[in-house]
């Protein structure tokens, strides 16, 4: 169970839309979680992808948090701002990164099967030097070789018990910087979260299969692992994952009874039993004090 105190949490959206009911649950939990163990709750903008930022979302959904009530703790950070730091983290890594040449379709011609994320398995083709006349495309970490269960990583969810993945044949040398220029995302995030001294993730259950990476490189650049919850995720009706490709709608409360509505609908898909509130200070107070008793805290909400 996390320490009451020392515990710093966060929610880091990407800003490639307004937020919907999904990354609601995903920020409430997070929100819940840091509160009932009294505390930090940090927010990142994720915006390292600069090619599919909107211009405004982060804003928009900056002002949406504070409208629900769910105040952060110190300054917003915003990881295109941070790039510096990700080649930094690339160049102490040394001997673990390798250029990459293959492009989509080579990789997809050769690949050794699908990671659980969807991902293509990259077979290792450049992991011994560039091929002659190809030039870097991207950057890769070598993941350790299968024998002897090296490539194996292992980590307790708070929500899914013990996860077990082998990133020999379950992901492959996966990369660090992309094609396009733009660091990748299991890179930035595990440089924030160790500069921003985050010690729990709680998002979505359908990052767990990225977080095994994640933990190789924690390794890797000598940084704390951290403690992780994957809660489940708000799907539509065809069971599909509730996003903007499927046509999530906008959380966009126009005023506090809206508000409540959707952070009412929010709380029940987490399953916890609120009766329904009369403001945003009474509605928080008795979801911290119902997430406390879930995780098995004694907590008040002060």
């Amino acid at each position: 169970m996390p320490d009451r105190n020392h515990y710093i949490g966060r929610f880091a959206p990407s800003p490639s839309g307004p937020l919907h009911q999904g990354s609601l649950v995903a920020a409430m939990a997070s929100y819940l979680d840091a509160r009932a163990h009294h505390g930090r709750w940090l927010v990142r903008i994720e915006d390292v992808d600069e090619g599919r930022s909107v211009p405004g979302a982060a804003d928009n959904i900056l002002a949406l948090l504070r409208t629900l009530g769910m105040d952060w703790d110190g300054e917003v950070v915003w990881q295109s701002r941070r790039k510096q730091l990700y080649q930094a983290a690339a160049d102490k890594l040394g001997a673990h990164v390798y250029p990459c040449g293959c492009n989509r379709r080579e990789i997809a011609d050769s690949r050794l099967g699908t990671a659980p994320d969807g991902s293509a398995i990259y077979p290792g083709t450049c992991r011994h030097g560039l091929a002659p006349g190809k030039t870097m495309r991207s950057l890769r970490v070598r993941v350790p070789d299968p024998a002897g269960n090296a490539d194996l990583v292992t980590f307790p969810d708070r929500a899914a018990g013990l996860v077990a993945q082998h990133l020999a044949t379950q992901s492959g040398d996966f990369v660090l910087k992309r094609a396009d220029g733009f660091w990748a995302y299991q890179l930035a995030v595990v440089v924030d979260d160790a500069q921003q001294g985050v010690t729990d993730v709680v998002r979505g259950a359908d990052l767990i299969d990225s977080t095994p990476r994640q933990i190789y490189l924690q390794h890797l650049l000598g940084v704390p692992v951290l403690r992780y919850l994957h809660v489940p995720v708000v799907r539509n009706a065809d069971g599909e994952k509730l996003s903007k490709q499927t046509g999530a709608l906008a959380v966009a409360p126009e005023d506090e009874r809206q508000a409540l509505a959707a952070l009412q609908a929010a709380a029940g898909f987490l399953q916890l039993p609120l009766a329904p509130a009369s403001s945003l200070s009474a509605f928080w107070q008795a979801a911290i004090s119902a997430w406390a008793k879930r995780i098995g805290l004694a907590c008040d909400a002060s």
